[in-house]
């Protein structure tokens, strides 16, 4: 490279100085000399070195001691460059006839530190120019530039908006420079989070570079323009008995922490935090709620619906009724919204709600009136009726002689409740009967059966007691021997098949035809025979008087 013409050496602060005799060696060589020139233009020579004997002299120059090294080929070498060795320095070739000159410019770079932000401020307020802090970048030579920017983008100086003074500070000792770049700055609320940081632009040996610091961001006060309320909750309503917390917010920073909550009901604002708190709330508690800066500023205000259910069940708790007795039963219901309203007996849902104009023992159970609002969670209501059914023991007896024609079964049908206690007498010995067989007690309603194979007529009775009366039913039963007409069992109850009417009619058809038939085969047997048995007919006749004459004797 050259400067005004002159071959120049680019060296780096530190490093070795190496500067070529750029002189053809001439023939006769005596000796090759190096100086350096002063600013007055006085020359100072620091090499010497003979083409004859082959030896180097170095000259007394406190600048250079033991810093010179000057080669064979006379290219001289200056150890850790500094600042100071920026001078031009000459070559010198010398025969008995001749001097030959060729001068060297020497150019020393030192690359600065990277530059640091210092002196930062706190923070930034909005409106207001102040000190953001100082861009330092040192030892550098030559002196560097400085400039300053934010998100990436260079910050220019606009009045009393972005003010940078630089200074520059050369150290004498070293002669680097300390480049410090002060930046003052008005900022705005979109400042926040901007990130500024400056950049030093400096020379070295190939050319123009830069480094930069680490950005930095500042904190940007700036006042309230916008107050919010909020209601902090796990669920989005608001039911009875809940917790309401209601939340301030303002949009500046720092943030407000005080605010005014108004509360309905209450004609002052209540001062508090942030956050104000209400416990177990009531229905009451409905309606509009704000909040503002506490000099009242700023407003924001919100509703809340509290959302309640009641109900009421008539009757309700325990309730015992006597069979056949009306019982009207009414739940009512009180909601802030729909209510959706079921009913359970027995842990079985029903589809309709109980109405009792006669009440049956069927209808004794557990009822449940329940009732929830969908849209709000949690909130269910329920209350229950426990329905007793009483009722005085009822009987009736059926009696049937069975397929084997060796014993007859006899069944007390009994209703009522509490369930009666059942016991069997025979009319005569007075004993009470332990074989009974019992059904299992349904709805009010059971079945006591015995069996028995009687030699003689005998009277069964069945006695059912239960709290309310004692209840007593007799039957009439003919020897096993003795046919007899058998009354079908009562099947009207839960433990017997329902008869089908269809099934009835069929039955009484078929058993009309064989009557019929029957009588016609019979009455043409007793025409064919009738002369043939008359003597035995009037047996017979004389025969059944006598049955029937002990038959009343055993019934007397």
């Amino acid at each position: 490279p050259l400067a005004l013409g002159l071959y120049t050496v680019n060296a780096v602060y530190g490093d070795t100085i190496t500067m070529p005799c750029r002189l053809e060696v001439p023939d006769g060589l005596m000796f090759g000399k190096w100086k350096y020139e002063m600013p007055n233009g006085s020359p100072v020579f620091i090499a010497f070195r003979s083409s004859t004997k082959k030896n180097v002299q170095y000259d007394d120059v406190p600048d250079y001691k033991d810093r010179l090294s000057l080669s064979e080929n006379y290219t001289l070498s200056i150890k850790n460059a500094r600042i100071s060795d920026e001078k031009r320095f000459v070559c010198m070739l010398v025969t008995e006839d001749d001097v030959s000159e060729e001068p060297t410019i020497v150019k020393v770079f030192k690359q600065p530190s990277q530059p640091e932000i210092l002196h930062q401020a706190d923070f930034l307020e909005t409106e207001k120019l102040q000190m953001l802090g100082e861009c330092v970048a040192r030892d550098s030579y030559p002196e560097g530039n400085v400039t300053w920017y934010k998100n990436g983008r260079v910050l220019q100086p606009v009045e009393d908006v972005v003010v940078i003074n630089l200074q520059k500070i050369v150290d004498k000792s070293t002669g680097l420079f300390t480049m410090t770049s002060s930046l003052q700055y008005m900022p705005t609320k979109e400042d926040a989070n901007a990130k500024f940081s400056c950049i030093v632009t400096y020379y070295g040996p190939s050319g123009q570079k830069t480094i930069q610091s680490e950005p930095v961001v500042f904190d940007v006060h700036y006042p309230t323009e916008k107050v919010t309320i909020q209601v902090l909750s796990q669920s989005s309503t608001v039911k009875e008995g809940d917790n309401i917390t209601l939340k301030c917010s303002g949009n500046g920073n720092p943030p407000p922490q005080e605010f005014l909550f108004y509360i309905p009901g209450e004609a002052e604002g209540i001062r508090s935090s942030d956050t104000y708190v209400m416990a177990d709330v009531r229905r009451n508690a409905t309606g509009e709620y704000k909040c503002s800066l506490t000099d009242k500023s700023m407003m924001d205000s919100t509703t809340i619906t509290v959302h309640y259910l009641d109900l009421q069940l008539t009757p309700s708790g325990e309730v015992t009724k006597q069979i056949g007795e009306a019982l009207p039963v009414s739940c009512t219901i009180s909601s802030s919204r729909n209510a959706t309203v079921f009913w359970i007996k027995d842990n079985t849902r029903m589809q309709t709600s109980p109405s009792f104009s006669s009440l049956q023992y069927q209808d004794a159970g557990n009822y449940i009136c329940e009732t929830t609002l969908q849209e709000v969670e949690g909130l269910k209501k329920r209350k229950t009726l426990k329905l007793i059914v009483e009722g005085k023991p009822q009987i009736k007896m059926t009696k049937k002689t069975n397929t084997n024609k060796m014993s007859k079964t006899i069944v007390c049908h009994v209703e009522g409740f509490p369930k009666p206690a059942v016991q069997w007498t025979v009319t005569g010995s007075g004993s009470i009967i332990n074989k009974a067989k019992e059904t299992k007690y349904v709805n009010g309603k059971f079945s006591s059966k015995i069996v028995i194979a009687p030699e003689e007529n005998v009277t069964l009775t069945c006695i059912a007691e239960n709290q309310l009366e004692r209840t007593v039913t007799s039957l009439n039963v003919s020897a096993i021997s003795i046919p007899e007409y058998d009354e079908p069992e009562d099947r009207n109850d839960d433990n017997s098949e329902k008869v089908n009417d269809q099934a009835k009619l069929i039955v009484g058809i078929v058993v009309g035809l064989l009557l019929a038939a029957l009588v016609a085969v019979t009455l043409f047997s007793h025409y064919r025979t009738a002369s043939k048995h008359v003597d035995k007919d009037l047996g017979n006749i004389e025969e059944n008087k006598k049955l029937e004459e002990n038959n009343h004797k055993s019934e007397t």
